[in-house]
């Protein structure tokens, strides 16, 4: 039986849903917490899922990056910028 695959994490980011885990520390995303710039710009690879906390699998490509979670899904920088949503 095949894994039916989430689109969850894609779909918090790019509705701007406040993170509940920092993507880039794996803590609890606190009141008044921000990403530093390169992380808000989305020029830096998210290792952590913001939905739940777990480390992903990330990848750096020439032309972007893409980051995997287990549980919620794929987020592809080519998704941040508008002219190339999917």
């Amino acid at each position: 039986m095949a894994r039916e695959v989430s689109n969850e994490l894609a779909e918090a980011v790019l509705s701007g849903d406040r993170p509940i885990f920092h993507p880039n520390t794996g803590k609890p995303f606190e009141e008044g917490a921000k990403l530093h710039p390169a992380a808000a710009a989305g020029l830096d690879v998210p290792r952590y899922c913001q939905i739940c906390g777990r480390r992903m699998v990330a990848q750096v490509r020439p032309d972007g990056w893409y980051a995997k979670c287990s549980r919620h899904g794929l987020l592809d920088s080519d998704w941040l910028f508008e002219e190339k949503l999917p």
